[in-house]
Parts: structure tokens; sequence; C-alpha cells
């Protein structure tokens, strides 16, 4: 199975899929082909922000066509935020399409998790996550989510997370199973790893990166 992604959205992202793809394919001892086209957080940031989800379709579809034409058989779009029109692309895309955010609601699931938190880019909260959790109940930071979602998308785009940052993000994770009955927290935003990777945290974090890793693995093993 070739696979490929759309990345860049943002850079560090997709730098972490790239290994963690590759440790995981070496220890299920699969041949890893894969091909990664690099997208433009900013059109994606700004199209999101305004619904464009036609627009956004049509350059992940230009994309989609470039992963086609390098001999890939399955793609995915690495940034959550870019799930927002995934009915538009995949109507568009040459290649079938795995969906990253039906991937998080199997796993809620399986494990039972009825009230998720968010955290992500500021359209994956404000929308929580686009509406498109069937499972679980979603809520968001109740204070400073503005701000919140600003400090997200520095981080993303500059591929560095300040020390501030780390502790406000992990620190809106606690509150959100303090004040709002959230069973697990999920890493929303596939950069978020920068902040939450290494650390010791006291309440449950679902990686929407591993998640979809661990699909991607699958699928090549079948």
């Amino acid at each position: 199975m070739h696979i490929g992604l759309i990345g860049g959205i943002g850079p560090a992202a997709t730098t972490t899929y790239y290994l963690r793809l590759v440790e995981e394919f070496k220890r299920a001892d699969l041949k890893l082909e894969l091909t990664i086209a690099h997208a433009d957080i900013s059109v994606l940031g700004k199209n999101a922000e305004a619904d464009q989800r036609e627009a956004q379709a049509e350059v992940f579809a230009r994309h989609l066509r470039q992963l086609k034409g390098a001999g890939c058989n399955i793609a995915t779009i690495t940034a959550l935020t870019g799930h927002f029109c995934f009915d538009e692309t995949e109507r568009l895309s040459p290649l079938p399409l795995m969906n990253a955010i039906d991937l998080i609601d199997s796993h809620c699931k399986a494990q039972g998790i009825g009230v998720l938190g968010l955290l992500g880019s500021p359209t994956v909260m404000a929308s929580h996550l686009f509406g498109l959790l069937q499972t679980p109940d979603t809520v968001v930071p109740q204070n400073d989510l503005e701000e919140l979602g600003k400090a997200y998308l520095e981080m993303a785009d500059s591929g560095i997370c300040t020390e501030k940052s780390r502790q406000w993000f992990i620190s809106a994770g606690s509150d959100m199973i303090q004040d709002q009955n959230a069973e697990a927290i999920l890493l929303a935003g596939t950069d978020l790893g920068l902040a939450f990777n290494g650390q010791k945290l006291d309440y449950r974090v679902i990686d929407a990166l591993e998640i979809h890793v661990e699909a991607l693995v699958a699928a090549a093993k079948v």
C-alpha cells in the first residue's frame, strides 16, 4: 500500500506523522511506501474560518491528483481542521480517503467515552470539530477560547511550542476535566504533540495523530 499524505498543515505535525509511520511500519515489519504533498496552512486556515468548503476541496483535490500521479492508492488529510470539507473533497478525490474523524468516533465508542474535551485550532474548537463526532458529547475551553486558538495557530505555523503555551494548553485540558465532566481530552490539532508529548498529566489524553497512524498501519496489513 502506497500512502499519500496531504501535509504541511502544519509542518511540525507532518514531520511527526512521517516519523511515527516509519516507527510503526518497522515495528509491524511492513514496507512503508509514502508520498507527502505540501499544502498551505494559511490557505486552509482562511478557508476553514470562512467555511469555504468547495474552495478548500479544490485545493486538496489538486494535491490528491499529485499523490495519485506519484503512485499512491490511499490518501489522508493530516490536519483535523482540513476535515471541515471532507465530504466535498471525497467527491473530487481520485483516491480513497481515510477519514480521521470517523476513526476518533470509533475509538471513543470502543473506549466508552461519553464526554470529550477538545483542544485544537480556532475553528475546530468553536465548531466542536464541525459537529462531525457522533458518539461523544464534546466540550471546549470556557475561558479565553479565541486567545487559546491563536496560540495554537502560532505553534502550528512556527513548529515551536513555548513553555507559556504548553502550560496554557495543559491547564485548559485540566479545566475541561474538572469543570465540564470531560472523560478525556482529544488533541484535535495534530501539532499539539509539541505541547503534550513527554508531559506527566493527571488526566487522559487521546492523540488524534496516533489513532490515525494506527489505522494506516492496520490498512497496510490487509
